[in-house]
């Protein structure tokens, strides 16, 4: 047997490969090891952004579609990944409703109006309402294989719209496909704050930097007097941003015709001033 503090020691012959039941520090167990996935031959994709959230119902799938949309306007090739498996929202927004069609071992993703390739599990269930009752690893893998067995097709950039929270799938998009970088949408209310501190934390752990953070529902403006009224209390992104060091990158306000456009699978018309920055920053990152 070697001796357990060399890291540079040979791999032991009786080695069984499962380092959890070993303390030696052979090579293969003090190497980092990277899980990223290969893309399928013949597939690109230049530049993946993760959109995330630590709760729910705060507007990730609009901020993502909003991205891709405007990067689809600016010239580039834009595609959306959706990682939210069990509450996929993205093929409604862009009004897909069509099956993905593909091969025996590998999918094209569904185009939209404007272009943007488009991978979700709803366009892999026989019925769209259908829910997805799987477990967490399961989960996981199908978001893998979104990335390894479709065949993108000269995406520029890739927008990952996450699920919520900090579990089995952020783990996995952030280990298995080469994030550029991380936006993080969020709302006004207080109890965001220990919310968004979660998120940030755990793209720090992963070492994914963070570009900025995204208010959503951060005002009304009254169409009579143009006064911007809080609804859901006064925003503390500010404050939050302060705290981690990053950007508030855009804010977007409460506005019926998004919501309305957004329900009819008409995303692709909005225009979004509010994000232009951001997208500036992505493309010149």
């Amino acid at each position: 047997m070697h001796d357990v503090h060399d890291p540079n020691a040979a791999v032991p012959e009786d080695c069984t490969h499962d380092c959890s039941t070993c303390g030696s520090d052979c090579a293969s167990r003090t190497e980092p090891q990277s899980f990223l996935q290969n893309l399928r031959p013949g597939a690109r994709v230049d530049k993946v952004i993760a959109v995330v959230s630590g709760k729910g119902g705060v507007g990730k799938s609009l901020v993502t579609s909003l991205l891709a949309c405007e990067m689809q306007r600016r010239g580039h090739q834009a595609a959306v990944l959706d990682a939210d498996i069990t509450g996929p929202s993205i093929p409604q927004a862009f009004g897909i409703h069509g099956g993905a069609m593909g091969g025996e071992d590998f999918l094209y993703p569904s185009r939209t109006r404007t272009g943007i390739e488009l991978m979700s599990i709803n366009l892999l269930l026989p019925n769209e309402t259908d829910p997805v009752v799987w477990r967490g690893p399961v989960i996981a893998g199908a978001v893998t294989q979104f990335w390894t067995d479709v065949q993108w097709e000269e995406v520029e950039y890739m927008f990952v719209d996450m699920p919520p929270g900090t579990g089995d799938v952020p783990l996995t998009v952030f280990q298995s496909l080469p994030i550029a970088g991380v936006v993080v949408v969020t709302s006004p209310q207080e109890l965001v704050s220990m919310i968004v501190s979660k998120a940030v934390n755990m793209a720090s752990m992963l070492n994914v930097p963070v570009l900025g953070l995204v208010e959503n529902m951060s005002y009304y403006q009254c169409p009579d007097c143009g006064k911007q009224h809080a609804i859901f209390g006064d925003s503390h992104i500010e404050k939050i941003a302060l705290e981690h060091n990053i950007p508030v990158v855009a804010k977007l306000p409460i506005e019926p015709v998004i919501a309305e456009s957004v329900d009819h699978g008409r995303v692709e018309t909005l225009d979004a001033p509010w994000l232009k920055e951001l997208a500036d920053k992505i493309e010149n990152e």
